[in-house]
């Protein structure tokens, strides 16, 4: 087993590096082509991208060309501003020369290198005949950028730029890039890996390698590793006809192997000594934690909960028992908030026993008062027991826990009516609401317990008639309604006090809370959503509410 592996590992490792290599050479690619794309990018938004002021003119919308025929400082400004973003947003590696074919002034923006103002690129053969050819773009390969006074090396792009209204040559576009840009793509490489990396152009000459010295040189003639000797892997780019080269010496595979075939040799002779002694001590690990399990189980099963033990062990059956006794304390709580619910569903059924009261009993008594009122011709009466009729019957419904706004509304009208009874109509109701948003849904009786506070603690001390205004509008895929009133507002320790104290039925206080409305939005729809106060002494208070907008759906409990 020991030789089979040695030799079996080999071949393994072997193809390991090779797959390695490949992966790491096709990943290097993915980042040189996206600089060589950031390179064409650069040149084509640069010449013919528009600015943020687009308008029906031509004016302001190509900076770049508005420069290169009219180099006024304003344009230059602005061409510079856009030029030195581009170089920005890709590692300050980029410089860009822009070249005025129309008889103004030249562009050079370089973040990191000083700029030589005494070359001339009209009189590089490179650019005669690019002048000459009718070709938009060319790629020069790696070459001496003697714009720069470092003259350092680079890959440059070259783009005509002719004006997007005539047609005529403007200017050139020049993006060149630092050939140590493949460094920074390279810097996850091993040092090792960094010195055996290279890129060949298609007439097999160095476009990088990490001694500048060899760059432009043939690739055969100088470093093209034998194969012989070596792992080599090849990767063409997809941009330019690049291919890059990565390789390693055979001997430092088989240094490699040699370790693993000492380790495998010294791995056979332990396990051979060792392998009783680990036989009966993986046989008394595994099999007490495993019996102590079963025995939680059990107890678990017959509700035993409080003689579960804790098994104090590291390996997977300990993290195991430490899962199950979790489960089994949750199952605990959970058996005792059950037994607690019920408990208080019991005595909650019990108060709604003592509490209820035969509805038909009670319209038909105020139907005999709103007859009697009739009959004496007492309208107040009359209005304000046909609203406690609607709103009685509204509460009292059992169609479900949503109602859609309309009702709800409907039934703000009827509380209002009977309230201007007591307050002599002083109290007038505003609605903000768009038609399409009437048949939205929302839980039945929030709105009644905000209004009330509303005209508690905010109109009943007003002197002049209060306004309360109710708006709803779209907050995102939520819904935002709001109250409003211009009474007296309420401090912070009212606010606290509305909003913590429970609705205690007929003790006659006039304080009442909103804490039952607000559990009853956040147990529904979540804890994101709920009632908000802001109020300003003197000025009035604001309700918000953020329900889900829910239109045109079917109630559910």
């Amino acid at each position: 087993m020991t030789i089979n592996s040695y030799y079996s590992s080999e071949r393994l490792l072997s193809q390991n590096y090779n797959k390695l290599l490949s992966d790491l050479a096709k990943q290097t690619n993915i980042r040189i082509d996206e600089f060589l794309k950031e390179i064409e990018k650069i040149s084509l938004l640069a010449s013919n991208g528009l600015s943020n002021n687009l308008s029906a003119t031509h004016e302001g919308s190509f900076p770049i060309q508005d420069f290169l025929r009219d180099g006024d400082e304003q344009h230059e400004i602005a061409a510079y501003n856009i030029l030195m973003n581009y170089i920005m947003m890709k590692d300050r590696v980029f410089s860009i020369y822009l070249y005025n074919m129309n008889g103004g002034q030249d562009l050079f923006v370089s973040p990191n290198q000083p700029i030589d103002p005494n070359f001339k690129v009209a009189n590089e053969l490179w650019f005669k005949k690019f002048m000459h050819a009718n070709d938009r773009t060319i790629t020069l390969t790696t070459r001496i950028d003697e714009q720069l006074q470092n003259k350092i090396l680079a890959v440059s792009h070259a783009r005509k730029i002719h004006d997007v209204a005539s047609g005529k040559l403007l200017g050139v576009i020049v993006v060149s890039i630092d050939i140590k840009f493949i460094e920074i793509v390279n810097r996850n490489l091993q040092e090792g890996l960094r010195s055996r990396f290279m890129i060949v152009d298609e007439d097999d000459k160095i476009v990088y390698n990490v001694n500048d010295r060899l760059i432009g040189t043939l690739f055969r003639d100088n470093v093209r590793p034998p194969e012989s000797v070596n792992v080599v892997v090849t990767s063409p780019l997809s941009q330019q006809k690049w291919t890059t080269y990565l390789y390693m010496p055979l001997d430092e595979l088989t240094a490699d192997g040699k370790i693993l075939g000492r380790n495998l040799v010294t791995l056979a002779i332990v396990m051979f000594l060792f392998a009783a002694v680990i036989s009966i001590f993986l046989s008394h690990v595994i099999t007490t934690p495993i019996k102590k399990l079963l025995r939680n189980i059990g107890l678990v099963e017959k509700g035993q909960f409080e003689q579960v033990q804790h098994i104090r062990s590291r390996d997977e059956i300990g993290h195991l028992s430490i899962r199950f006794n979790r489960m089994s304390h949750e199952l605990k709580r959970m058996v005792e908030r059950m037994q607690q619910e019920e408990i208080e569903k019991a005595q909650t059924e019990m108060r709604a026993l003592h509490d209820q009261i035969n509805p038909h009993f009670l319209y038909n008594t105020l139907g005999s008062v709103k007859w009697i009122a009739s009959m004496q011709q007492a309208d107040k009466i009359v209005d304000m027991t046909d609203a406690l009729i609607s709103m009685l019957r509204y509460a009292t419904r059992s169609d479900g826990t949503l109602v859609t706004i309309r009702e709800e509304l409907d039934n703000i009208v009827n509380y209002v009516t009977i309230q201007n009874v007591r307050y002599y109509g002083c109290i007038q109701m505003k609605y903000e609401i768009e038609e399409q948003r009437m048949d939205y849904r929302m839980p039945k009786m929030i709105l009644q317990p905000i209004v009330e506070n509303a005209i508690f603690h905010g109109l009943a001390e007003l002197e002049d008639d209060g306004i309360i205004t109710i708006r709803i509008q779209p907050k995102g895929s939520d819904m935002l309604i709001e109250v409003c009133d211009n009474g007296v507002g309420m401090d912070d320790h009212t606010i606290q006090t509305v909003m913590e104290e429970t609705y205690a039925a007929g003790n006659g206080s006039r304080g009442i809370g909103l804490h039952n409305v607000q559990r009853r939005i956040q147990l529904h729809f979540g804890e994101s959503y709920g009632i908000q106060v802001d109020s300003t002494i003197g000025e009035g208070t604001i309700f918000s509410i953020l329900l889900p907008a829910i239109a045109n759906l079917p109630d559910t409990h």
